[in-house]
């Protein structure tokens, strides 16, 4: 259940730092980028962190040179923290510097937006091109249980230098990461490209000539060269590798929307998801493996229909209709599912695909 509170202790950050921004700041929150951050940077990706720790933990266990041993607790936890960011600081980099690795790191890059829903904006595949540069820590005997814990917590400070508040951490700027210093690598300027690569702590940029500050002169333009605004999560994460690999794919065109959505569907559709997504993380274990792999069909499947309804395409709509109006009414039978919270979510997303069926607005 530890897994469940954080997530949704994410998403209540996410949101709070939303209702800041918009009602006291009174800037329009972009929702379709917004969800695709939470839906891209969840589903698919959640199940590839577990692939992650699972070699990790088989690593662990078949080569493990045990050179950490005769460490107390504390110290392994120490030494593991502060080499875990150095090696963070090296995927990091790379996955600028070689073509292929960027084309999975490039997604999170895309998000114009600086917020902390940002930080939660990944590729699905992060966590596959992630591990090898992690494989070390399980080689020297760094325990599989310490792995995951400062891995967390280290990215709990990369999500939070996401957030849209912070301006300056005043003495912290020194020595850490800070929501300024991120800023600055998110940054299309050309003084700030391929800047500022450390997850936690500053020292390894300063240390390997890659450290910038902000400089006040200089207004950041966030997002990537030559994007093409996409919410289609499906499409999103796989486009960069046929560019990659040089697969001819349909050019996009301008034509008028064959139907038009407000972004509340969207929004409270994407919410909506991500709330069975905590759910489906409570129950992983204990849950047979039919209605393992039946629920999380029915959530990824949403993620994709609704990337497909926030680009006004005519198969979200159907994609959705089908989800949650056939296929997850079916799984409620077939499972003789009977638990109010799950019952609670998936009655919501029946009454939202009639309201969305009601309130879509079709072309001429």
């Amino acid at each position: 259940m530890s897994l469940v509170y954080a997530n949704g202790f994410l998403l209540l950050l996410v949101l709070t730092e939303l209702f800041v921004i918009s009602v006291y700041k009174k800037e329009q929150i972009p929702w379709r980028e917004v969800v695709f951050n939470i839906n891209s940077g969840h589903i698919l990706m959640w199940v590839l962190r577990g692939v992650e720790i699972g070699a990790f933990h088989f690593v662990s266990t078949y080569w493990n040179y045990h050179l950490l041993a005769d460490w107390n607790y504390l110290s392994i936890w120490i030494f593991a923290f502060i080499a875990w960011d150095f090696c963070f600081y090296w995927l990091h980099r790379f996955h600028h510097k070689f073509k292929f690795l960027w084309a999975v790191h490039v997604v999170h890059h895309e998000g114009e937006h600086f917020s902390l829903s940002l930080g939660i904006r990944n590729s699905w595949y992060s966590s596959l091109t992630s591990f090898p540069f992690f494989i070390g820590l399980a080689i020297i005997g760094v325990p599989v249980e310490v792995f995951i814990a400062t891995s967390s917590i280290n990215y709990f400070v990369q999500f939070y230098n996401h957030n849209h508040l912070v301006k300056n951490s005043g003495w912290l700027e020194k020595i850490m990461i800070t929501p300024a210093h991120h800023r600055v690598h998110h940054g299309l300027n050309p003084e700030y490209i391929d800047r500022n690569f450390g997850g936690t702590f500053i020292f390894w940029d300063k240390l390997f000539g890659t450290f910038q500050p902000e400089i006040k002169t200089v207004p950041i333009i966030y997002g990537t060269k030559k994007y093409e605004k996409n919410y289609d999560v499906f499409w999103a994460n796989n486009l960069p590798f046929l560019k990659l690999f040089k697969i001819p794919i349909p050019q996009k065109k301008e034509k008028s929307r064959p139907y038009f959505i407000q972004d509340y569907f969207i929004a409270t559709g994407g919410l909506l998801i991500f709330g069975l997504l905590l759910y489906y993380i409570s129950i992983e274990k204990i849950c047979p493996e039919d209605m393992k792999l039946e629920f999380f069909g029915i959530i990824f499947l949403g993620t994709i229909a609704n990337g497909g309804i926030s680009e006004y395409k005519y198969w979200g709509l159907v994609l959705w209709f089908i989800n949650f109006l056939v296929l997850a009414p079916l799984f409620i039978l077939d499972q003789h599912i009977t638990n109010p919270v799950l019952l609670t979510l998936f009655g919501l997303l029946v009454l939202h695909s009639f309201w969305l069926l009601t309130k879509t607005k079709y072309s001429d």
